[in-house]
């Protein structure tokens, strides 16, 4: 019997793939710190966890009728975006995969009536929402990445987590879930941008969009996840990133809306150019994911 071991949101900000020296100068001389977080999520998460394989919910991954797995034996390659080059180039990138989670996971969520599609396609894109975790979490587990449906719904995210976790369960598997995106997700415009680069959370676009995120925290610290399910129609005016589908999809891999686990934040609550990032991460309680 295979088991999710821990989950947790993370962000995959472009601004923690920028050299420390221009990352302090963006943001008045400090650190930001979302990059330590990820250090010490490593370190003092994933390596005593012995984790077999990590799975990446990818919120810059989208698709539109159906939810796809990614179900290589290996991927490896170099990762220039597209949408920040200047920032993310050039990213040697070289994993192995978990086809046989991936293919197992893809028939039980299509046996829930969700659908889903896992693609072993050699040409198939890999996003920095998944290579920029790569880079900073993996030591040498398996990497398997999900997309995010641009037309789900909560529940179509919640249901693919429910089929993942079943997945691993059925599995000799140890596994985290990483819901790897930000939280409100609206930027400043070009011309203000420059302004509102640095991490300190008055940056983010509007007070309510930082109160409504703080609010959400507040609740995943103290493992009210089912408060956060039952309001996504009061968060959804903050756009959150990809709908939230990311922790939606963490969570339904980890109970659902009666999971109870408390979250520990692993980095300040930030800004990047307008939008909420934090690393929050959730271990596996003695009594397992449900309250």
């Amino acid at each position: 019997m295979g088991e999710v071991v821990g989950a947790g949101l993370i962000s995959h900000s472009p601004t923690i793939m920028f050299d420390e020296d221009t990352r302090r100068e963006i943001n008045e001389g400090k650190e930001i710190s979302l990059v330590p977080g990820l250090v010490r999520i490593r370190e003092e998460i994933l390596v005593p966890l012995q984790v077999d394989t990590i799975v990446i919910v990818d919120s810059h991954w989208f698709t539109t009728v159906e939810h796809v797995i990614s179900a290589h034996d290996r991927r490896s390659g170099k990762f220039t975006s597209s949408e920040l080059p200047r920032g993310m180039a050039g990213i040697a990138y070289d994993y192995p995969g978990d086809p046989e989670l991936a293919r197992l996971a893809a028939t039980l969520g299509e046996g829930l009536g969700t659908p889903t599609h896992a693609s072993e396609d050699q040409y198939l894109e890999v996003y920095y929402a998944t290579i920029n975790l790569v880079h900073y979490l993996r030591s040498n587990e398996k990497i398997m990445s999900v997309s995010v449906v641009q037309t789900g719904e909560s529940d179509d995210f919640m249901t693919m987590g429910e089929a993942i976790g079943e997945a691993v369960s059925r599995l000799d598997r140890r596994v985290v879930v990483l819901a790897s995106g930000g939280m409100s997700h609206r930027f400043w415009p070009l011309k203000q941008i420059v302004k509102h680069e640095a991490s300190d959370p008055v940056h983010i676009i509007t007070p309510d969009a930082r109160a409504a995120d703080e609010e959400r925290l507040e609740w995943m610290r103290a493992g009210d996840h089912a408060r956060i399910v039952d309001t996504m129609g009061d968060y959804f005016q903050h756009s959150p990133e990809g709908g939230f589908g990311h922790y939606l999809m963490m969570l339904g891999a980890i109970g659902g809306r009666d999971c109870t686990a408390p979250g520990e934040l692993f980095s300040d609550y930030e800004n990047a150019t307008g939008t909420g990032q934090v690393h929050v991460w959730f271990d596996r309680p003695d009594s397992g994911w449900i309250g």
